[in-house]
C-alpha cells in the first residue's frame, strides 16, 4: 500500500477548487499517460482507457472545496457562488452543512493559483468567515491576498496526516477516490475511468451524461467512488465501506451492488447501506430529512435509467475540511473490493 499513499500525498498537494480543476486535470493526464493509458479530455471530464475499456466503468469527481475571489478583498465559498447555484437544490449534504460550519475555517492557510496554468499566486490566512443570508454563501476575510483579481481560485493548504486514533486525515473528498483509481491501474485494471469536475456544485453528472450520449453508450455497471460523511469516530469505527440502495433522486438498480455485497461478506468487510442508515436515524429522531444527493442518482434520473450503477464510498468524519478522516482499514477494504471486482474476476474468467 506504500504506492497508494505516495500517490495520495502527491495528489493532495495539487489544488483543485471546484470550477478551477484544469491544472489538476493536466497533472492527472500526465500521470495516466505515463502508465500507457489512452487519455481523453472533454469539457468537465477527463477519461482514461486501458487495453480493455469496456471491462469496467469507474467514476470519481476530482474537484474539492475552496474559495473564489469575487471582488476586491472579497472571497466566497466556491461551490455556492451565484453562477454555480442553479444546480443546487438545497437537499445535498454540502448545502445542509453550509449553515453549520463557517467558523471551522478560521486560521486556515490558503493558497491562490492561476486557474489555467496552476501557477502559485500567493499565500494567505483566513481571519474570519460568516454566512451571508442575502447571498446564501460564506464570506471570508483573508489576510495577505487583497491583490487578487475576481475569478481567482484559492485552495486550502493541505497534506496527509495520521492522527492519534490511527486515522488518515486530509481534505479527502474526493482526492482519495482519484488516488484509488490510479492505484487500481497500477494493480492491473484495464477498464475506463472518469474524473469529473464541479461535483460540489452539483454539475458533474451533466458532463458524464454528455460523454455517454456523445458515444451512444448505455451501461448498468457504472461504479462511482466517493466519500460518505458521518458525525463522529464512533459512527465509522468498525465500518469499512458504504453502499447505497438509492439517494434522493433515484433507485440504484445494478447487479454490481450485490456483487460488492458478496465480496464484502466473503472477505469479512463491514458495510452498511447509507440510505437505510439515514432512514433509521430519522425514524429514531422522529424527523424528516434528505437521503442525500449523489452524482449517480442525478445521472440515473436524467438518463431515465439508461445509465445505471452502484456507489462505493469511504466512510469519513470531518466532512469538507482539511481534517476529513477515514481509517486505514477502510482504504485496505476498498482496494480489496475493487481488486476482486475488476482484476481477480477478469483473471479467473481468462483462466489465469
Amino acid at each position: 500500500m506504500e504506492l497508494f499513499y505516495d500517490i495520495l500525498k502527491q495528489l493532495i498537494r495539487i489544488p483543485c477548487v471546484v470550477g478551477a480543476e484544469h491544472p489538476f486535470f493536466m497533472f492527472l493526464k500526465r500521470e495516466l499517460e505515463e502508465m500507457d493509458l489512452k487519455v481523453e479530455y472533454y469539457d468537465g471530464v477527463l477519461v482514461a482507457k486501458g487495453s480493455n475499456p469496456q471491462s469496467g466503468y469507474i467514476s470519481a469527481h476530482a474537484d474539492r472545496h475552496g474559495l473564489i475571489c469575487t471582488g476586491y478583498n472579497e472571497f466566497q465559498y466556491a461551490a455556492f457562488i451565484a453562477k454555480n447555484q442553479a444546480d443546487l437544490q438545497g437537499n445535498s449534504n454540502s448545502e445542509q452543512l453550509l449553515k453549520n460550519f463557517e467558523m471551522r475555517f478560521i486560521d486556515q492557510k490558503v493558497q491562490a493559483y492561476n486557474p489555467w496554468s496552476g501557477g502559485y499566486l500567493g499565500l494567505g490566512m483566513i481571519t474570519d468567515a460568516y454566512l451571508c443570508e442575502r447571498r446564501h454563501n460564506i464570506i471570508f476575510k483573508i489576510d495577505g491576498l487583497d491583490y487578487l483579481s475576481p475569478g481567482t481560485p484559492i485552495a486550502f493548504m493541505d497534506k496527509l496526516d495520521v492522527l492519534e486514533e490511527g486515522l488518515v486525515s486530509a481534505q479527502l473528498d474526493n482526492v482519495i477516490s482519484v488516488a484509488m483509481i490510479l492505484y487500481l491501474y497500477h494493480l492491473g485494471y484495464q477498464g475506463t475511468a472518469f474524473f469529473t469536475a464541479s461535483e460540489e456544485a452539483g454539475r458533474s453528472w451533466r458532463f458524464l451524461l454528455e460523454y455517454f450520449r456523445r458515444f451512444d453508450i448505455e451501461t448498468k455497471e457504472l461504479l462511482v467512488l466517493d466519500t460518505s460523511p458521518y458525525n463522529s469516530y464512533e459512527d465509522i469505527n468498525g465500518l469499512d465501506i458504504v453502499l447505497r440502495n438509492r439517494d434522493e433522486n433515484a433507485v440504484f438498480r445494478s447487479p454490481m451492488k450485490n456483487r460488492i455485497k458478496k465480496i464484502a461478506i466473503e472477505n469479512s468487510i463491514s458495510y452498511h447501506f447509507k440510505d437505510a442508515y439515514l432512514k433509521n436515524m430519522m425514524a429514531q429522531e422522529n424527523r424528516k430529512g434528505s437521503l442525500g444527493v449523489t452524482e449517480l442518482g442525478r445521472l440515473i434520473n436524467a438518463s431515465k435509467g439508461q445509465i445505471q450503477g452502484a456507489t462505493l464510498q469511504f466512510p469519513t468524519i470531518g466532512y469538507h475540511t482539511v481534517e476529513e478522516s477515514t481509517t486505514p482499514k477502510t482504504i485496505d477494504s476498498m482496494v480489496q473490493v475493487l481488486t476482486e471486482l475488476y482484476i481477480n474476476e477478469e483473471r479467473r474468467a481468462a483462466g489465469v
